[in-house]
C-alpha cells in the first residue's frame, strides 16, 4: 500500500546529501561573519520597516514599505521557500533578538571567553522548566492574528508589533540565559519549529561515536572560536528540527569538525519519535486554523467577517476574536480527537493510549498546514506582488522615486492561474499527509515494524501482545483509514474555500 521506507514511494527516507563536504560551503558556516552579514542587512532592512510604519503611518496599505515588506514578501518567502527549504533559515538573519543578544556578548561579531567559558552580561537566570515549551508562543502567535484586520492595513500597528516584539527581546535577553526568547516566546519561532520537520535541510553529527568520546564539547560549553549553543541545546542529540535555530555556532565550536549540513527528503523529521508533545499538536491545529481564517478575512466574500477583523463595532472584534479562538482551541482539536478515537478503535488497539495517538497523528496536519499556507501565500503574492514595485521607490510616503517605479500600476500577475496552482499545491499536500499517515499508524499500532517481520506494539511490550505479519498489515490499514478520511475531508474544505 504504502512504502515505510520511502517518501512517497520513491525517496528512501535515510537519504542524505552532506552539503558541507563541500570546502566553501564548510568555510562559510565557520566563519564569525555568518551569519552577522545576513543579520545586519535584515536590520537594515527591519529599521526601513520601522521607519515606514512610524512616519508613513496614514498611507494605505498596499502602498506602505512597512507593511508590503513584512506581510507580503518577507511572510511569503519565509512560508513558500526559507522554512520548507532551510528549515529555520529566517532565525539565521532575524534582526528581532539580536540587538539584545549584542547585549549579552558585548560583541557583535567577535567571542568573549575566559577560563570560565564564554562571557555573557545580564542575570542569566534559567528559564523556567515548566515553560519550556510551545504553549507561550502557541497563544501568543494566536493572539497576534487577533490583529489582521490592523497589522495588514495600518502601518503604524505593524510598528508597534515589531517594536513590542525587540522590546521584549532585549528585556527577556538581559533576564534569562541565552536566546530563551526565541526558544520560548518568539511568536514567529514556534511554527517554524513545528514546519521544519518537513523541510529539506537539517544540522546533525556526522559520527555520534566521536562525540561519545569527547568529553569537553564546545558545541555545549563553547570555546575561543564561538558559543555553546544560543538555544541551549545538546547538538550531538539532535533528532529532530524543531529547536535547532540554524545558528552554526556548532560548526565554530566543534573541536572535531563533526557537525553537518544535509539534504535530505521532506518530511523525514515527522516520522522521528523523540520528545513528541501536546503543545506541538495544538501548534499544528492553530496553524491549520489559523491559515483558514487568513483566508476568510483578507481574501474571503463575508464582508461581515472583514468588518469584525477590522473591529468596525467592538461588538463584532470581540465575537471575531471568539470565533476565531473557538475554531483554532476547540474545534479542529476536538473534531481531529473523534477521528483519533474512531483510528484506534478500528485498528483495534486497546493496549495504545489514546494520548499516543493523538500526539502521533497531529503531526500528520503538518505537511497539510504547510500547503495551505503556501496556497494561501499564492493569493496574496500574485494580485499584489506589483505593489514591491512602487514602494521601493517611495518607502514612507513622502512622493520620492528613488528608482523610476513609484508610478507603476497596480498589475496583478497569474491570477487566471491562481485556482490552478493552489489546487495542485493542496492535492500534493494530500499525498504527502496519507503517505506519513500510514507511516505514523506502522509507528503507533505496530512500533513500526516493516512488513515480514513479527509486529509488537510499542506499548505492548509488557503484555507481550505480538502479532503476525499479516495481523499487523491489517490493524495499521484499519487505523489509516479514518485519519486519511480526516485529511482527505480537510482538504477538499480548503479546495472550496480556496477555488471555490
Amino acid at each position: 500500500m504504502f512504502q515505510t521506507d520511502r517518501i512517497l514511494g520513491f525517496m528512501p527516507v535515510d537519504w542524505r546529501l552532506e552539503l558541507t563536504r563541500y570546502p566553501w560551503v564548510r568555510a562559510l558556516l565557520k566563519s564569525r561573519w555568518m551569519p552577522f552579514v545576513p543579520i545586519v542587512v535584515n536590520l537594515f532592512i527591519f529599521t526601513v520597516i520601522l521607519m515606514a510604519g512610524y512616519y508613513g503611518g496614514t498611507s494605505p496599505g498596499n502602498y506602505n514599505f512597512g507593511i508590503m515588506i513584512v506581510w507580503i514578501v518577507w511572510w511569503v518567502v519565509l512560508m513558500m521557500v526559507l522554512v520548507p527549504g532551510g528549515s529555520r533559515a529566517w532565525c539565521i538573519g532575524c534582526p528581532l533578538p539580536v540587538l539584545g543578544e549584542w547585549m549579552q556578548r558585548l560583541t557583535l561579531v567577535g567571542v568573549r571567553h575566559n577560563k570560565k567559558g564564554n562571557f555573557y552580561l545580564g542575570l542569566k537566570k534559567r528559564w523556567p522548566k515548566s515553560l519550556s515549551n510551545m504553549w507561550i508562543m502557541n497563544f501568543l502567535f494566536l493572539a497576534t492574528t487577533f490583529t489582521t484586520g490592523f497589522i495588514t492595513t495600518r502601518p503604524i500597528a505593524t510598528f508597534i508589533m515589531l517594536g513590542a516584539i525587540i522590546a521584549l527581546a532585549i528585556v527577556l535577553s538581559m533576564v534569562y540565559h541565552k536566546r530563551a526568547f526565541c526558544l520560548y516566546v518568539c511568536p514567529v519561532s514556534g511554527f517554524q519549529g513545528l514546519y521544519s520537520n518537513f523541510a529539506i535541510t537539517e544540522v546533525r553529527v556526522k559520527d555520534p561515536s566521536i562525540c561519545k568520546g569527547h568529553k569537553n564539547k564546545g558545541c555545549v560549553v563553547g570555546n575561543e572560536q564561538g558559543y555553546g549553543c544560543p538555544w541551549m541545546l545538546l547538538p550531538y542529540t539532535f533528532k529532530r528540527n524543531t529547536y535547532c535555530g540554524m545558528c552554526f555556532e556548532c560548526f565554530k565550536t566543534c573541536e572535531y569538525d563533526n557537525m553537518a549540513f544535509n539534504l535530505r527528503p521532506p518530511g523525514t523529521d515527522l516520522l522521528v519519535d523523540d520528545n513528541r508533545r501536546l503543545d506541538e499538536s495544538w501548534k499544528a491545529f492553530i496553524m491549520l486554523g489559523i491559515s483558514i481564517f487568513f483566508f476568510l478575512v483578507m481574501q474571503g466574500p463575508w464582508g461581515l467577517l472583514k468588518d469584525w477583523a477590522n473591529a468596525e463595532t467592538w461588538g463584532g472584534y470581540v465575537s471575531f476574536i471568539g470565533l476565531h479562538s473557538l475554531f483554532n482551541l476547540a474545534v479542529i482539536p476536538a473534531v481531529f480527537l473523534g477521528f483519533v478515537w474512531w483510528s484506534r478503535r478500528m485498528a483495534d488497539a486497546r493496549e495504545v493510549s489514546l494520548k499516543k495517538a493523538y500526539i502521533n497523528f497531529s503531526y500528520t496536519l503538518v505537511p497539510l498546514g504547510l500547503v495551505a499556507w503556501i496556497a494561501f501565500s499564492f493569493g496574496i503574492l500574485l494580485p499584489n506582488s506589483s505593489y514591491v514595485l512602487h514602494i521601493l521607490s517611495d518607502p514612507f510616503a513622502w512622493g520620492w522615486d528613488l528608482f523610476g517605479t513609484a508610478h507603476f500600476p497596480w498589475t496583478p500577475f497569474w491570477t487566471g492561474a491562481m485556482p490552478w496552482i493552489q489546487a495542485a499545491c493542496l492535492l500534493v499536500g494530500l499525498l504527502l499527509c496519507l503517505d506519513f499517515a500510514y507511516k505514523l499508524a506502522r509507528q503507533t499500532y505496530c512500533g513500526g515494524a516493516p512488513a515480514g517481520q513479527e509486529v509488537v506494539p510499542v506499548e505492548a511490550l509488557a503484555a507481550r501482545t505480538v502479532l503476525t505479519p499479516e495481523q499487523g498489515e491489517q490493524r495499521v490499514q484499519r487505523g489509516f483509514i479514518p485519519i486519511a478520511l480526516f485529511l482527505t475531508l480537510s482538504t477538499a474544505a480548503l479546495l472550496w474555500l480556496f477555488i471555490g
